[in-house]
């Protein structure tokens, strides 16, 4: 079986996020032949085109990082009904400048959580915006608006509620199945 290369994004750059926690389980729960790697955005600086002629190292090696993934699974909470705009930056630092976009024909999925009852559904809907205008083909469905309470996920991510535990390692397995056919269309360009 081939394994994917799955970087991933954790919107918020809190150190005791929610999502993050909600990242540590997605990635207990998902099939072997996905390997994760975080690809950190906290040291980018606010990007502006006047970068694009010289890049900084810090914004190439994010660049780098998308570019080498597989994947790219975005686990992200919704700040004022949008994404963080850390991670918006983020996303202008790696698609650009124009005809360098990193997330082209990349496969991604979105998925967050939040206190709320609908979780993160408008923020998810913002950033697939975002990543349709970017090129990147995007899992659809399942959609995932989880909404946390305390004591669902664990500091190292084990879930604790079962039908939770199953909807996402259903979510995952369905990730490796939309990445798996995304790649046999698409294949990546080296």
């Amino acid at each position: 079986m081939t394994t994917y290369k799955v970087g991933y994004l954790i919107g918020s750059l809190a150190t005791q996020s929610i999502n993050r926690k909600l990242a540590k389980a997605l990635i207990r729960l998902a099939p072997e032949s996905l390997e994760f790697s975080e690809i950190s955005f906290r040291d980018l600086p606010l990007y502006s085109y006047d970068y694009d002629d010289d890049y900084p190292e810090v914004a190439q090696n994010f660049k780098a990082a998308i570019k080498a993934s597989d994947a790219i699974l975005f686990v992200t909470p919704e700040y004022n009904r949008s994404i963080p705009g850390g991670l918006k930056n983020a996303i202008d630092w790696a698609s650009r400048p124009y005809g360098t976009n990193a997330f082209t024909r990349k496969p991604s999925a979105v998925i967050g959580t939040s206190p709320g009852a609908i979780g993160t559904a408008v923020a998810q809907q913002s950033l697939r915006s975002v990543l349709s205008f970017c090129n990147s083909p995007q899992m659809n469905a399942p959609e995932a608006y989880i909404q946390f309470t305390p004591g669902m996920i664990t500091d190292d991510g084990e879930v604790t509620v079962e039908s939770t535990e199953g909807f996402l390692r259903n979510y995952m397995a369905e990730f490796h199945a939309f990445i798996a056919r995304v790649l046999t269309v698409l294949p990546r360009e080296e």
